[in-house]
Order: C-alpha cells, then structure tokens, then sequence
C-alpha cells in the first residue's frame, strides 16, 4: 500500500501475520496495555500493561528464588522426580525401577551417565541449583508471562516435583535453529521426540539430519560403553507398558496420541505454525501425567512472541549469521 504525504510517496510495510492468517496490529504507546496480536489468542486474553507484567514476573522469579533458597536450607521436603534422578546411581539405574512405583526411573543409560556428577552434589544443594534451572527455563520462554504461566497448576506442580518438562519446552524452541537439541527429548522421554518429523514434513534434509544424527551418536557412544543397560531399559519400558496397575492421569494409550500428534505436525509444517510441535510432542508424552502439560509453556515465544516479549521469541526471531548458522550444525 502507498500512501502521500508532504509530497512523498512512501510504502507502509504489512504487520507479519497471526495465527490464523491476519494482520497483527502493532502496538502503539510503550506502556500501552499487552493484548496478543492472535484473534483466537485475543478472545479470551485480558490486556495487562508492560509496567505491570514485568512486575509480576520479576515477582514470579524472586519466588522461585525462595523456593531455591528453602531447598537449600533443608526447610522443603518436596520435589519427588527431582530425587528419582539424583538417587538414580548411573552405573545401574533400572535395579529398583518398576512401573507404578514412586522410584521409577524409566529414561536412557545415555541421561544416568550425563547426569552422574550431579551425585557428587548433598541433595540440598542439587534441588536448589535444579530449581533455579527450572525457573530460568521458565522465565526463558514465558517472558512477561511468567506469573501467569507459574500459576498454571501443571507448571507450579512441574516446577515443585522436579520433573523436566519445562526444560523439554525449551529444547523444542532451541531446536528450530539447533537441531541437535532434539537428542534431549529422543533420549530422554523419548517418544515427545516425534516432534522431529517437523522437519521432514518440511523436506529440511539437513536440519533432520543432524537431530536424528547427533541422538544417534550419543546413544552408540553409550550402548558400546555399557551394552547391558540398554537391554535393561527396553525391557524396563516394554514392562511399563504392559503393567496392569499402571495409572494414567489422561487414560489414553500414548499408541493412540502419537497418530494424533503426527497428524498435527504434519497440518502445522504444512501451513508454517511452529506452535504445533510443541503440542504434538506434548501429545505424544509416553505417560500424560497432569504436570506433563508444562510442556506448552514453550507455546508463547512460538505462538504470539509481541505480547511476550520472551527472551526465547527475541532469540529465535534474530538474524542467523553465517557463523552461527554453522554452529547449529
């Protein structure tokens, strides 16, 4: 569109698109109240000015801090997952592990070995550095949001229990430009790793390559080391899935999410909407506890980064060098 003013003729540049194909309205005061630029977002959103949202967050952060802080002091007695991987002994993992119980600790060797210097940490010490890790993940992706996303009960339940669902949010939006990021999810819950197929519903080759690439370099490494913990594992995860008195907190099979969530990757690769794989792989969770939907937190740098203003958003949307685009490989 061009328009004349003083006797110019200068071309308005369009607002990027929303979600559903629209033009965004761009914000105008600094202080002006945050609302999405999304119309399905907008409908149920409520308009919080910046002022008031960094406050919040910087609230929602000191918080975290304290938690971190009463870890320390040995005044909490919580964060259950967090304690399956730091009694976890790397060198036999899956000795005490057993579908059902509370100790069950059903990822790869590949993450017991990585994570084995984290036993020569007292437990205090490690529930409150792996806090301050779950928190930065957090604020990472949520930005302006992260009190309202804290007060979301299925990250306040993930971010006490220690789980890594938000740290798996966070390795899906770094995977976008570092592929090889997805090894966390492959390794780790594994079948959220279907969200790779993103990039081969894209036909992006080399960016399929190296995640599917460097996850299999990784567990080779591992399986020549010690061969018997992966047998182990598998047997462990067969077992799981075929446990009677397993409880599933959304009582569907992951064999019946996992077409679903194929489905919503291939429509969002199709028609370039990141925010799809973060929900397909969250589909595809092998178990769908309630605190498993921590996971969608890392929706908002992908979904409407202009409300947000998530250092998670800023870092994706920036120009790749050449360097750094090496790098990613």
């Amino acid at each position: 569109m061009r328009r004349r003013r003083m006797g110019q003729t200068y071309a308005r540049h369009a607002p990027p698109r929303g979600l559903l194909g629209h033009r965004s309205r761009r914000t105008g005061a600094y202080d002006a109240p945050v609302t999405t630029g999304n119309l399905a977002v907008r409908q149920w959103s409520m308009p919080f000015r910046p002022a008031t949202l960094r406050a919040m967050r910087d609230g929602a952060i000191a918080a975290c801090l304290v938690l971190a802080a009463a870890h320390l002091l040995g005044l909490l007695d919580i964060g259950v997952d967090a304690y399956t991987y730091w009694t976890a002994d790397p060198s036999s993992p899956y000795t005490s592990a057993a579908p059902g119980t509370a100790q069950a600790y059903f990822y790869s060797p590949v993450f017991a070995q990585l994570t084995a210097p984290i036993h020569l940490l007292p437990w205090q010490v490690f529930i409150a550095a792996w806090t301050v890790l779950l928190a930065a993940a957090l604020a990472w992706q949520a930005g302006l949001w992260t009190a309202i996303a804290l007060l979301l009960v299925p990250v306040f339940v993930d971010l006490t229990v220690g789980n890594i669902h938000l740290l798996l949010g966070a390795a899906i939006v770094l995977g976008f430009r570092w592929p090889w990021s997805w090894a966390f999810l492959l390794l780790t819950k594994v079948t959220p790793g279907v969200g790779v197929l993103w990039f081969a519903f894209r036909r992006e080759w080399r960016s399929l390559t190296v995640a599917v690439g460097v996850t299999a370099v990784i567990a080779a490494a591992s399986f020549l080391y010690r061969p018997d913990l992966w047998r182990e594992w598998v047997d462990l995860l067969v077992a799981a899935t075929r446990a009677p008195d397993w409880e599933f907190i959304v009582p569907i099979p992951v064999w019946f999410r996992l077409p679903v969530a194929v489905a919503i990757l291939f429509w969002g690769a199709r028609s370039d909407r990141r925010w799809t794989v973060p929900l397909a792989s969250c589909i595809a969770l092998p178990v769908l506890w309630f605190n498993g939907f921590a996971m969608l937190v890392a929706l908002i740098p992908l979904l409407d980064p202009s409300s947000a203003r998530s250092p998670a958003a800023a870092w994706l949307n920036r120009p790749v060098t050449r360097t750094q685009s090496a790098a990613a490989i």
